[in-house]
């Protein structure tokens, strides 16, 4: 029996606070060299929404380097496509990044909250 497959809702409230500026950022489809052309993501402890018109099917491994703004840290890690919006992006969720790296996102995205609500 098949089961049928519930729409996401992607536009729903975000439940992590998140980044919207990093230094530099490049993304490789795994067993590809090819750099895929982004725009500035929206990055959390867990993953990132990149903005790419590029298609990518969910469950499909891309290869993640990124340079945090604020500490200069490049972190690299591999990533798990969980959903793509045809022409407009991918939400991907890390895989095996390193705890140095989650914390280093952790301290970034707290330093730009605060200076975020200090501005409001």
């Amino acid at each position: 029996m098949k089961r049928k497959r519930k729409n996401k809702d992607y536009t729903a409230a975000r439940c992590e606070p998140r980044l919207t500026h990093l230094a530099e950022l490049h993304m490789n489809y795994e067993g590809n060299g090819e750099s895929i052309p982004l725009h500035p993501p929206d990055l959390s402890l867990h993953g990132m929404f990149v903005n790419t018109s590029t298609h990518f099917p969910e469950g499909a491994i891309v290869i993640l380097r990124f340079r945090l703004t604020r500490s200069n840290l490049e972190v690299q890690t591999r990533g798990e496509v969980r959903y793509c919006l045809p022409g407009i992006g991918i939400g991907v969720e890390f895989v095996g990044i390193g705890l140095e790296a989650v914390r280093a996102i952790e301290k970034e995205i707290r330093a730009s909250s605060k200076t975020r609500t200090r501005k409001s």
